[in-house]
């Protein structure tokens, strides 16, 4: 007798174990068929399927089942991602519930853990495929950090390094402090807040009473300023072009120089330049040739380039502030709205810092990209996409790889 209502659990999990025990889900590679193939984007051992997932991956299934009915050999590969740093902060927090850090683990007995969360989660999210009726085949399943894939990566970064598309250099990069590693422009955060505008101005070298005015929402960082800039179609300012001020408190001297990057509209028409801390500034020092100046820690405090060597960012500001009040130097401080950089895992501010890191040549492997398109052998549909696409590709910067972890 049939039941009144339905209940998956009496036969979906049993259709599914007949279907992959029997390799329903398996290509006939004896066949002459065309190929059908797609690899799973692989969901991150960090947890479980979200609605995001069931819905992509639903999307795949109906493309692999439609192709298998039309006769193809089909591969739906699967497999997990190991997420680097969003596994490893989840594997942080189940031991700080433990009172017990990485640092106490060390590392070999910290990385145990992580595999061992991989093995749960991991597990979790493939049967989570299964019980979806994902028609992966499970024979084929793969982990990134698997050895074999492990090796294919090592091998394709050697062959980038050799063919100079893979490089080491010392740049800006978004460095997050509390996780100690350097992050891409997609794990960084942009947040409204309303901040403060700090007014103060630099001694002319030369000239008593003459000073530049400057505006900037961090004063911490003028120790590592080499340059002020204004632009050459400033009336008011830009008769200091060529000259020299200076740096209060720590009295360096650093050269007014003319740059397009200086808006006479805006703020005093003068802005200080600190190539090792701001990503325009940086643009703006290497135009000039600008010496880096780096004056923070990679724990956010400040170093010995400072007069205030350990202090918090915050802590130096309020030391900066008032030193340069008692010497005459301040304007003014208006409330300001602005956007903070936060990490996205850490939620801590984001610090613009020079580093040694690894990079990919994202600009010479876009032209390919480009030309694909451009040649029509690739087409988007709508075409109205072409668009994004171009300006994504032509804007395209290189690519920090590196993780400190």
């Amino acid at each position: 007798m049939l039941e009144k209502n339905y209940n998956p659990k009496d036969f979906e999990e049993k259709i599914y174990a007949d279907w992959e025990n029997s390799g329903d889900f398996k290509p006939d590679m004896r066949s002459d068929k065309d190929a059908f193939s797609i690899v799973i984007p692989p969901p991150n051992v960090t947890g479980y399927l979200h609605m995001g997932h069931a819905l992509n991956d639903t999307l795949q299934d109906i493309m692999v089942r439609y192709n298998r009915m039309l006769g193809k050999k089909v591969l739906w590969q699967p497999g997990t991602d190991h997420a680097g740093i969003a596994t490893q902060m989840v594997v942080e927090r189940n031991l700080a519930k433990e009172g017990v850090s990485r640092h106490d683990l060390g590392r070999e007995k910290f990385i145990e853990t992580v595999w061992k969360w991989k093995e749960h989660s991991g597990g979790t999210i493939t049967r989570q495929l299964r019980r979806l009726g994902a028609s992966c085949d499970w024979s084929r399943e793969r982990f990134t950090m698997d050895e074999g894939l492990s090796r294919a990566v090592r091998k394709i970064f050697v062959s980038l390094y050799k063919d100079g598309l893979i490089y080491k250099a010392k740049k800006l990069v978004n460095w997050d402090p509390k996780l100690g590693t350097a992050v891409s422009d997609l794990e960084v955060v942009q947040k409204e807040t309303l901040g403060k505008m700090y007014y103060y101005k630099y001694p002319i070298e030369g000239e008593e009473g003459a000073y530049i005015h400057i505006a900037t929402t961090r004063p911490e960082t003028m120790f590592g300023d080499t340059a002020v800039a204004v632009s050459k179609d400033n009336e008011k300012l830009k008769h200091l072009i060529g000259k020299n001020c200076i740096i209060p408190i720590i009295n360096k001297v650093i050269p007014i120089i003319a740059d397009e990057h200086a808006d006479p509209e805006k703020g005093t028409g003068a802005v200080k330049i600190t190539p090792a801390h701001d990503f325009n500034d940086f643009e703006v020092g290497k135009r000039h040739n600008l010496p880096l100046v780096n004056v923070l820690n990679p724990d956010a405090t400040l170093n010995e380039n400072t007069p205030y060597e350990g202090l918090t960012t915050q802590e130096a500001r309020a030391k900066t502030i008032e030193k340069l009040t008692d010497l005459g130097l301040m304007d003014k401080i208006e409330d300001h709205p602005m956007v903070i950089p936060y990490g996205d895992r850490s939620g801590v501010v984001i610090e613009p810092l020079m580093t040694d890191q690894w990079f990919v040549d994202a600009p010479v492997l876009a032209k390919e990209a480009l030309r694909v398109v451009e040649d029509g052998e690739m087409q988007f549909v709508p075409k109205s996409y072409e668009k994004t696409y171009f300006e994504w590709m032509r804007n395209i910067q290189p690519w920090c790889i590196s993780r400190q972890l």
